[in-house]
């Protein structure tokens, strides 16, 4: 049976599941993907209104891409397993480094197709917009994301040096 996950956008009424999220994430030590800033957010209305914000090209923060920010829902209890940002295009830094699509699940929801379930519905938004294919990015040490993205039908253009890490860059052609 595949797994299957519920994306939305958030709303007011999810700062306690958000935040849940965020401590989770900063207890095990680990990066926070695909949430739009959620770390560096001052709070959780903030970071609602800078999501927001940054989804419409008008109104998109200096030096970013408009963005669709969904979180990721498990279907029968409506728990916040993930988060993943759709970028609607791409500028010299995502070109490199970021993709189109950047994501997360919680280290407590891992190894359960959490992930290649999110990125499929994505995928399938990416379709709607009219994209004709997307990049996906991920640290080269990170081979549980990078099956994700192959499972996808993502093939591996090259790696980059971004720093200290090693950055794989797959295309999907939709």
């Amino acid at each position: 049976m595949r797994t299957k996950v519920i994306l939305r956008r958030p709303e007011e009424g999810d700062e306690a599941e958000v935040m849940g999220y965020l401590r989770e994430f900063e207890e095990a030590g680990d990066s926070r993907d695909g949430t739009s800033g959620l770390g560096e957010a001052e709070s959780y209305p903030a970071w609602l209104a800078q999501v927001r914000a940054n989804s419409d090209p008008a109104t998109v923060k200096p030096g970013l891409v408009d963005e669709t920010l969904l979180l990721a829902a498990e279907p029968e209890t409506g728990g916040l397993v993930g988060m993943i940002d759709i970028r609607h295009r791409l500028n010299d830094h995502l070109l490199l480094h970021g993709g189109h699509i950047g994501y997360s699940v919680r280290p407590s929801q891992r190894r359960k197709g959490y992930a290649t379930a999110m990125l499929a519905q994505a995928l399938d938004l990416c379709r709607e917009r009219g994209m004709e294919r997307v990049l996906v990015t991920c640290d080269r040490k990170n081979t549980a994301s990078a099956r994700v993205i192959q499972r996808n039908g993502g093939k591996l253009e090259n790696e980059v040096q971004d720093g200290p890490r090693m950055t794989q860059r797959y295309w999907i052609v939709l």
